[in-house]
């Protein structure tokens, strides 16, 4: 992993600061994750895609390629208990479909976590948790960079090509309803007969690229190994 601006403790309103960190470092490829903690602070969706789509748009004015993971299901978090855990699922999953709009409108692309690592989260908390038991360690930090990986490796090697005829295409709103509900599932903007809206507005691409982790990560490298493994195999 490369230098980070980022704070374990922001919402989406603290992407300002951080952007203008990151600019100085002068990055190729920024990851943003963000969204749990809107939630939990209960920012509405609209601010908090708001600074999210600001942040994304001036990373790429400056030739920065962006990819976001989108909010997790936080519903899949045990310290939280029943009825709040099945609205934190309902709220982050309502985020993670409007930052799905804001951030490829905005020129990024986009990958749901959702309960991508749940299971492993679930099977290794001391290891996968910080000591809040609420944010991610550093070993859960780098289970979610590589869950997100595939499309890490695609900005850099096929972000402008055309979209496969393999019924991927859909409304951008649609896209993000769908990658909300299917974690592991990334959405980027894509062109019909060269162009970028349709009657339902803007078109987008979306990929099933990894749908669970077959391995507990225990550090980054194994992490990283167990998702290229299966995008390779599921090519």
């Amino acid at each position: 992993m490369g230098p980070t601006a980022a704070s374990v403790t922001e919402t989406s309103a603290g992407l300002d600061a951080q952007c203008e960190a990151a600019a100085e470092l002068r990055p190729d490829l920024a990851i943003i994750l963000v969204g749990a903690n809107d939630v939990t602070h209960r920012v509405p969706a609209t601010v908090a895609v708001r600074h999210l789509a600001d942040a994304v748009r001036q990373l790429r004015a400056a030739g920065t390629r962006v990819v976001v993971g989108t909010c997790p299901d936080l519903g899949t978090i045990r310290p939280i208990a029943q009825p709040l855990r099945w609205l934190a699922r309902r709220w982050s999953r309502q985020m993670a479909a409007a930052q799905t709009i804001a951030a490829v409108e905005a020129g990024a692309a986009t990958v749901s976590l959702g309960d991508l690592l749940g299971p492993e989260f679930a099977a290794a908390p001391e290891e996968m948790f910080s000591a809040d038991r609420f944010h991610p360690s550093a070993i859960g930090y780098a289970a979610a960079a590589a869950a997100m990986l595939p499309t890490l490796v695609a900005a850099f090697t096929d972000e402008s090509a055309p979209a496969e005829p393999d019924g991927g295409i859909r409304s951008l709103a649609q896209a993000a309803a769908e990658a909300a509900d299917h974690a592991g599932t990334e959405v980027s903007g894509a062109r019909v007969e060269g162009r970028e809206r349709g009657p339902a507005g803007r078109w987008a691409h979306l990929r099933h690229r990894v749908r669970q982790l077959t391995e507990r990560p225990h550090d980054p490298q194994t992490a990283a190994g167990v998702v290229a493994g299966r995008e390779a195999g599921e090519r």
